[in-house]
């Protein structure tokens, strides 16, 4: 006979959730998307995940993380086309939610009313530290908010924030180590510190 842990029994059941997957970027929120999505697709639950059509960084068609672990989904242009896509599912899996439109929250709330276990990964904040997209809205709706954190690469503290390392000021910029780093929040300080002298230098 097969014993299943207390844990993968709460999962096999909490149906009818919305779960937060939430930090910077390189703090590992795309694998702990994918661990839990394949622990449900493990427990024959019928799972679909879905990610922003501008992503297509790794791949056009898989959520792919840092570490190079992937699993299959479906490209959306909006968060309307979810309600479209999720009929028979029992879980949800959505990546980079940041890039979302606003109606995202609503979307998801919807879901998680009709019984679907939602579960969702996402930057909290841009790279000037303001809260991103649907972001706040989706932590606020959430039953449950996992905060991952990745390290600072200038101190090795807990990370804070994705610092863009290049002269770019659009918001959304797809991107990886060749354009952002993690850093603690005095890193970060000091690094906006030293940019605007730089700046400075250039008027002068």
């Amino acid at each position: 006979m097969t014993i299943f842990s207390e844990d993968h029994k709460a999962e096999t059941v909490r149906r009818g959730r919305i779960e937060v997957i939430c930090g910077s970027m390189f703090s590992g929120k795309t694998e702990e998307l994918i661990r839990r999505l394949k622990r449900a697709t493990f427990a024959k639950q019928h799972v679909e995940i879905f990610k922003p059509a501008i992503d297509t960084r790794y791949s056009t068609e898989e959520v792919v993380s840092h570490d190079k672990n992937s699993i299959l989904s479906t490209p959306v242009e909006s968060s309307a086309s979810l309600l479209l896509l999720t009929s028979d599912i029992d879980v949800v899996g959505i990546d980079e939610a940041q890039f979302f439109d606003e109606g995202l929250p609503e979307v998801c709330n919807q879901l998680a009313n009709q019984g679907i276990r939602v579960i969702i990964a996402g930057l909290d904040m841009d790279f000037k530290g303001v809260p991103f997209g649907p972001m706040p809205a989706l932590c606020a709706l959430a039953d449950e908010v996992s905060k991952v954190h990745a390290i600072c690469v200038k101190c090795g503290n807990l990370a804070y924030i994705s610092h863009r390392t290049i002269a770019n000021d659009q918001r959304v910029l797809l991107g990886e180590k060749m354009e952002y780093e993690p850093l603690c929040r005095k890193c970060y300080l000091k690094a906006l510190e030293e940019e605007s002298k730089v700046l400075k230098q250039d008027v002068d």
